[in-house]
């Protein structure tokens, strides 16, 4: 739904009064965000700590549920989190690997990423939520519970939701801006009239909790072997996640599960079923591949499940949507602040819709190959195997997109060929790291000689130098991807990027 409101009782939504993020009450620079899963959680606490108002809308009770499939983050989240300072305490509760296994004999050695984080961390998807939404709340967001959009307008000033809190009253809270974080079944994706293309992959996948009589050899442990295929994932409570699918059982979603099921399928890809006893939850669920064909209509964006829903192959799915959070915070911040003009929020579409295409290419790639059957099919996952473990540059182009290190942003013609890649966390002088220097959603401006800025990029702008002899200048953006560089560069055009990306 679009279009104007003449409802005389809208609230304008200003977070919670003396806390950051409190804004004048207008809702001229404010931002409402449906949803509290992890990329919600993350965009709110970032627009927050900018000093924007912001109120996440959440349809759930408050709670932490255990019951996510995601398990891994990768290291591209994994910088973005150090970008926050989350990074280091969520390391101390996970479990890092080095080593990803996709199917048979192919697998993807991390060890090598150019990276900080050069390995993938176990860890429910329960542990992310805790800490982001700690952060969120210590930055002043209004976390409101129980409370879903029951209908939503725009015009071009801002927009209006109709939101049904907990005793089924219903308020009208304005906004400027408005981010969908609300899932697959996305309600803010329904109001603004996109469709969500796409089609189920794989039905009837079982998923259980239980405790295991034996311990699996491996941290992660996932095989397909004919015509099944398990996955095993420590909660780090004594329980394991299962995932299992069995080919040609497909019965819907509400069909009864016994665990004598799951057993079965683990069997059959697994070898074992490794003693699986005292199951705290049984279910099924089908895995879709859809894409939205717009991250944003007019003042409303999408991101995460929302935008985009994919298999868990390769476990790109909650680090996909902390990405597009991650993209979209500063930028909402930087207009919504006025240190930026709106059309930067154009970029958004143009930088992350072509980055989930690719995601949706790749895990429906990983999870075809896994469950091939046919001769061909088999022979041609044995092809690419043999190539992938022969072909070093091929391999580690293939952990680059799994891991998310290897996305680039589109960037104008002519312009330095660092624009628009990802910046690794060099060394800075002084002893400093970049992504110690991006905390706060700052932008980064590395340079080899001394270079003064005036006070009124102050709290947005760091100027740091190279630890090294390198004479490259380079302006980071706040989400670690370089917005301008030069080989040589002078006053006038360092000041002419920092205008045109900082602001005057």
């Amino acid at each position: 739904m679009t279009g104007t409101t003449g409802n005389n009782d809208t609230t304008a939504v200003t977070g919670t009064p003396g806390a950051p993020g409190t804004g004048t009450g207008t809702g001229a620079d404010t931002v409402i965000v449906v949803g509290s899963g992890p990329t919600g959680l993350l965009l709110a606490g970032d627009l927050a700590a900018a000093g924007v108002p912001v109120t996440v809308l959440e349809k759930r009770p408050h709670k932490i549920s255990n019951l996510s499939r995601a398990f891994v983050l990768h290291a591209r989240t994994l910088e973005q989190l150090d970008a926050r300072g989350l990074a280091d305490d969520l390391e101390a509760v996970g479990r890092s690997l080095d080593h990803l296994r996709l199917f048979g004999r192919l697998g993807i050695d991390l060890s090598a990423l150019p990276s900080r984080f050069n390995h993938l961390l176990v860890l429910p998807q329960y542990e992310v939520e805790k800490v982001l939404e700690r952060r969120a709340v210590e930055a002043g967001v209004d976390l409101r519970y129980e409370t879903e959009v029951a209908g939503l307008t725009q015009d071009a000033d801002g927009v209006t939701i109709e939101a049904r809190g907990p005793e089924g009253r219903t308020e009208s809270l304005r906004a400027a801006y408005v981010v969908g974080a609300d899932g697959m079944r996305s309600a803010v994706r329904d109001a603004i009239g996109l469709p969500f293309p796409g089609r189920s992959v794989i039905r009837s996948v079982v998923l259980a909790d239980v405790r295991l009589a034996e311990k699996p050899p491996t941290l992660l442990t996932v095989d397909a072997v004919g015509d099944a295929f398990a996955f095993l994932a420590p909660f780090g409570d004594g329980y394991y996640r299962v995932i299992g699918w069995l080919r040609g059982r497909d019965v819907p979603d509400d069909a009864p599960l016994d665990l004598a099921e799951v057993k079965e399928i683990t069997r059959l890809a697994l070898g074992r079923d490794f003693g699986m006893h005292d199951a705290r939850w049984l279910s099924r669920f089908h895995s879709d591949e859809r894409q939205a064909p717009a991250y944003r209509v007019g003042r409303v964006f999408l991101a995460g499940d929302a935008a985009h829903v994919h298999t868990p192959a390769g476990g790109q799915g909650m680090n996909t949507g902390l990405q597009d959070a991650a993209n979209l915070s500063w930028k909402l911040a930087a207009v919504a602040t006025g240190h930026a003009d709106p059309s930067l929020l154009d970029t958004y579409q143009a930088e992350r819709h072509p980055v989930g295409r690719a995601v949706l290419r790749s895990s429906g790639g990983i999870v075809r190959l896994a469950m091939a059957k046919r001769p061909w099919t088999l022979a041609a996952r044995a092809a690419l195997t043999a190539f992938l473990n022969a072909v070093g540059p091929a391999r580690h182009k293939v952990a680059a997109q799994v891991t998310g290190i290897g996305y680039r942003y589109p960037a104008p013609h002519g312009t330095h060929r660092l624009t628009g890649t990802r910046v690794p966390d060099v060394a800075l002088a002084g002893g400093g790291r970049l992504y110690e220097a991006l905390r706060g959603g700052r932008f980064v401006l590395i340079t080899p000689e001394p270079y003064e800025t005036g006070p009124a990029r102050a709290g947005r702008l760091t100027v740091a130098h190279w630890a090294s002899a390198r004479r490259t200048t380079v302006l980071v953006r706040p989400d670690g991807y370089a917005a301008w560089a030069a080989d040589s560069a002078d006053t006038e055009g360092i000041e002419a990027a920092l205008t045109a990306h900082v602001g005057a």
